[in-house]
Formats: structure tokens, sequence, C-alpha cells
């Protein structure tokens, strides 16, 4: 436990000097919320790569690795890549060009008014809360097993670093920590992997003593499975806020582009390790355990508390900035889409500073009350994916391609997309339920559209080639 304490106290002292030194260091509301547009190579990669690791890929994956094999990769990690990589490779530069704060800023910009509630309800409330939730229960995990403090206890002592780092320093301080951590986190579960293959006897000996439908990347299922389940996972990283944020925080087009493929490859071969570490357990594991136990129980076992410490703060690390970051998407929600756009337009720096600091609070006092509530955070963190993806996703393809799209067909398709999605379990349809919400998404979105006209608020423009207002104040700025 000596060696868990020390690590634990030098990781702690090290983030809370670095957010004392940005609370006196950032100024503006621009700065805390977004860097000021200004995040070089560097950071914005290791920002990803740590974001990417969080509870999921240290707690879940390994649990998943565990359960069903190397077809979990194929079925989550993979498609989350490949659409990360789709929106930074096909977006990231007439994004990075608006200059906005959200993805709901910039439905917010192209229609006017109230056009960014949903979106912002979602990311701050549906999606940040619950996610914030799960690494308060990670955290709290992590505390039991190295400080055997109670599992209640450790949520409370969880919320509370969480919010005094995250109030301290915003982005800046979570962007240059997460540069950091993501080496802390590369190296952490890279020593697992190693000691998981040692402990098994070596590659050789694991591959041949592991059932082959747990080395099947298409497990047991096929392929049809595999895709099925992709399809309702993948989509939502066209619209993950967290990448979205990464891509405004660059300091230029080719930094958003450059560091967010760095990142995501870094990410993807990272995500593959969990899964086999969990296959790789079975070996030498009680079958019947708990998969959420798993990568906690195989660090404690097979490496001593010098070496273990190291992948705990992996862990640790990984679950901070992951907090902090899904903080940050809630408050520049609820502070720039609607507090500035829809209270207080005129808001001037000092009262969109306290808002901001504000909503911190909200936000993670709200996930507080999920970690104590909710006993099934993951299948609540599955049903925020789908209603973003199937809500979002086609929504921001029009905003991006089709210059006809409406304010009340984006309006109307986003509600009837929402209503679809949580009628579903209800409806007793066989479709599968994100195809029946994504369906129900472009049917309306097009029918309203072609039916009804521009809102005098609207910038009728197809982002992808024409920029809106905020481009081009900045370059006349």
């Amino acid at each position: 436990m000596t060696w868990y304490l020390s690590y634990i106290l030098v990781y702690f002292i090290l983030m809370f000097a670095m957010g004392f030194y940005y609370f006196f260091k950032v100024k503006t509301y621009d700065e805390y919320l977004i860097g000021s547009w200004n995040t070089g190579f560097w950071k914005i990669t290791g920002t990803i790569v740590s974001t990417w690791c969080g509870a999921a890929v240290f707690i879940g994956w390994v649990g998943m690795g565990f359960t069903v094999g190397l077809s979990g990769f194929f079925k989550f990690a993979l498609p989350g890549i490949l659409f990360c990589l789709l929106l930074i490779v096909a977006f990231a530069g007439p994004l990075r060009r608006q200059r906005l704060y959200t993805l709901a800023d910039l439905f917010g910009e192209r229609f006017g008014g109230r056009a960014g509630i949903i979106p912002s309800i979602l990311s701050a409330f549906i999606y940040s809360v619950p996610t914030l939730a799960l690494q308060m229960v990670g955290m709290s995990t992590i505390f039991n097993i190295t400080l055997d403090i109670e599992p209640s206890t450790g949520i409370a002592l969880s919320f509370v670093l969480i919010l005094g780092f995250t109030i301290l320093g915003g982005l800046p301080a979570t962007i240059i920590t997460d540069a950091i951590q993501s080496i802390i986190v590369i190296i952490g579960i890279v020593v697992l992997f190693i000691a998981s293959i040692v402990y098994a006897g070596g590659l050789g000996d694991a591959i041949v003593n592991t059932p082959a439908e747990y080395l099947n990347p298409l497990g047991a299922e096929g392929l049809g499975e595999i895709l099925l389940y992709a399809l309702s996972v993948g989509p939502f990283y066209m619209v993950w806020q967290s990448t979205w944020q990464r891509i405004f925080a660059s300091e230029s087009e080719q930094v958003a582009k450059k560091a967010g493929i760095t990142g995501f490859v870094i990410a993807g071969a990272i995500s593959f390790l969990p899964y086999s570490i969990g296959v790789i357990a079975r070996q030498y594991v009680p079958l019947d355990m708990d998969p959420d136990l798993l990568f906690s129980y195989v660090t404690a076992e097979l490496l001593p508390p010098a070496v273990g410490g190291i992948v705990f703060i992996g862990l640790l690390a990984a679950l901070m900035t992951g907090a902090t970051s899904f903080i940050l998407q809630g408050s520049s929600n609820l502070t720039r889409d609607l507090y500035q756009r829809l209270i207080k337009p005129n808001a001037d720096n000092k009262q969109l500073m306290i808002t901001a600091r504000i909503t911190v609070v909200i936000i993670t006092v709200l996930g507080l009350g999920v970690s104590y509530l909710v006993t099934d955070i993951a299948t609540a963190y599955q049903w925020a994916l789908r209603l973003s993806a199937t809500v979002l996703v086609f929504p921001f393809l029009a905003v991006m391609f089709w210059k006809r799209t409406t304010k009340a067909g984006m309006i109307g398709s986003m509600t009837l997309a929402l209503l679809a999605t949580l009628s579903w379990p209800f409806l007793g349809i066989a479709l599968d339920h994100t195809i029946f919400g994504f369906l129900v998404s472009i049917i309306s979105l097009v029918v309203i559209s072609l039916l009804t006209q521009h809102d005098k608020t609207e910038q009728v423009r197809a982002v992808y080639w024409d920029d809106l207002d905020s481009a081009n104040e900045t370059e006349q700025a």
C-alpha cells in the first residue's frame, strides 16, 4: 500500500500544481473552454490519446476481451477509431475554420436562435453526465484496491479531486496534463500486456491454450453481428464532442488534421491491448469473475506494487483526463450554447468565466448523483451513444453538404429521431433500434426541409464549402 499511496500522492500533487498554474494564467473565457484555438500538435495528439483511453479501455475492454474475446475490438473499438479518423480527415479543416466551441454551436450559428438546444442537452446531460459518472466509479475502484477506501467514500473523493482540478485549470490544464498522461497510459497498458503474456507462459502458449472462438475476429456470431454492432456504436464518434473540442482548440487546420490522425492511430493500436489482456487472463483467473473487476485483479496479482503502481496511475490518469474532458464538454454546452446564445448574448468575459465555472460544478454534481444512483452505468452509456448518433449524425452531414436544409427540417428531424429511438423498445418491431432511428432521422430531415422555407435567422450555406460568419469575422479581425 505504501507504493500505491506514494504514487497517488505524487500524481495529484503534480496535477493540482498544474491546475493552480493555469488558474492564474488563464484570463479569458476562450482560453478556459477552448484554449484560445491555439493548441499545438503534440498537446492535441496527447490529449486525444488520453481522452480515448478512459475507463472503457482499461476496465470495460479488458472485461469485454475476457467475456467475448478479440471480436470485441472489432465490434466496438475499431469502429470508433475509424469514425473518428473519418471525422478528422473529412471535416477537421472546414470545422476548424468556423472558430466555434461545440457541435451545438455549429447548429446555433448555421440556423440561429434556439437551434442548438437539442444537441446541447444531449451533449451536456445525456452523454457527459453518465460518462463522467463512469469515470468516478472507476476511480473509486482504484482507491478501493490500492488504499482500501470504501467505494462510496471513493466516489466522493473522486468528485472532490475532479471538480477541484477542472475548476482551476480548464481546458489548457487538461490538455497539457493529457499530453503528459498519455505517456503514462501507454506505458501502463503495455506493461500489463507483457506481464500477462509472461504469466501465461509466453505468447505461443497463450495462443495455443485459448479456445478458437476467443481469438476469432468475428466471434461466435459472425460478420453480420459485428457489422450491426459497429453500426450502433461507430457513427456516434462522428459527433463526439471531445474530438470536436480538440479540432476547435487546434492552432490551425493542419494541426487539427495531423494531430488528430496521429492521436487516433496511436489510440487504435493501444485499444487492441486490453482485449488481448482479457483473453489471456482466461487462463489464470476464475472464469466466473466480474469482468469489471478483472483489470484491477490482474494488475494487483501479476505485478509487484512498485510496478503495479505505475499501471494503476496510468488508469487513474486516464480516468482523470476523461472526467475533466467530459465536464468541460458539458460546461461548454451550457455556457456557450444556452447561456451566451439564448440568455445573455452580450455577456462580458467576467460573466462568461463565472458561468463556465458554475456549469462545471453543475455537471460534476450531476455526475456524482448518477454515480451513486445508477447501477448499470454501462447501459446508460450505450444509450447515450445511440441517442447522440441517431439524433445528430444526419443533421450534421446536412449542415455540411446540403444547403437546402431548413431550420424546421433540422429541429423536426432531431425531435422525431429522439422520440423514435426512445420509443423503439415499446414498438415491437424487428428492425434494429439504431437503423430505425437513422431512418426516421434522414427521412424526416429531407421531407420537412423540402416542405418548408428557410428561416430568417439562418445562414443558408453548405458549411463544407461556404464558411459561416464566425469564420469570416475572424478573418476580418
